[in-house]
């Protein structure tokens, strides 16, 4: 009777070991999925930063360069101001002598 009892043991015990490793494989299997994921999903999120940065990139240039355009007419009409400014400060020093 005890012989039966440990073959009984010895039989049960491989086949527990083996379902304790079924159950790390299924595990492992699911981290795997999930890792894989959660990589698809950080690669698209990083696509997606990265056109997003290429649309300020592309805003950003238009901005300066419109900036550079305003400076340019600002200075183009200080300039004209300063010249009517000059004209009138000539004719007001006329009409004084």
């Amino acid at each position: 009777m005890a012989l039966n009892a440990v073959q009984q043991v010895a039989e049960q015990a491989p086949a527990d070991d083996f379902q304790a490793l079924e159950e790390k494989i299924y595990r492992t299997i699911e981290m795997y999925k999930a890792a894989r994921q959660a990589q698809l999903t950080a690669e698209r999120d990083a696509q997606r930063v990265r056109q997003q940065l290429e649309e300020r990139e592309e805003q950003l240039a238009t901005l300066k360069r419109e900036a550079v355009q305003l400076r340019k007419e600002r200075e183009e009409i200080r300039g004209r101001v300063e010249k009517m400014l000059q004209e009138i400060e000539s004719i007001a020093e006329e009409r004084a002598s």
